[in-house]
């Protein structure tokens, strides 16, 4: 069964940072482009980030472009989201998922998911 496990979530101060990291196991990595969702309480899953195969293209919601970054480590199965300037409406869980397609941004799209992570950001 494929597996992706969120880890760095927590709280944070508006203004401060938080990485996220996310592992996959038992799928071929390289063959997934790889995206950041998050979802609110009582809101929708929204895209946050993805990135494609090799890691050279990324891909961002207007609302986090400029504040957060995606990347991968193919050889580690892992993808990053190293988030900065953190806002009150960045709180929620944030969930990894692979795609072996290309409409990065829709969630429907994505087989794989990982558990999720929570972030807190307080005033």
């Amino acid at each position: 069964q494929v597996q992706g496990v969120e880890s760095g979530g927590g709280l944070v101060q508006a203004g401060g940072s938080l990485r996220l990291s996310c592992a996959a196991s038992r799928l071929t990595f390289n063959r997934y482009a790889m995206g950041w969702f998050r979802q609110a309480p009582g809101k929708d899953r929204e895209f946050v980030a993805a990135v494609s195969r090799s890691g050279g293209s990324t891909y961002y919601a207007d609302n986090v472009k400029g504040r957060f970054t995606i990347s991968r480590d193919n050889a580690k199965n892992t993808v990053i989201l190293q988030m900065s300037s953190l806002k009150p409406d960045d709180t929620a869980v944030y969930y990894c998922a692979a795609t072996l397609g290309n409409s990065y941004g829709e969630s429907r799209a994505y087989a794989y998911w990982g558990q999720g992570t929570q972030v807190t950001v307080s005033v």
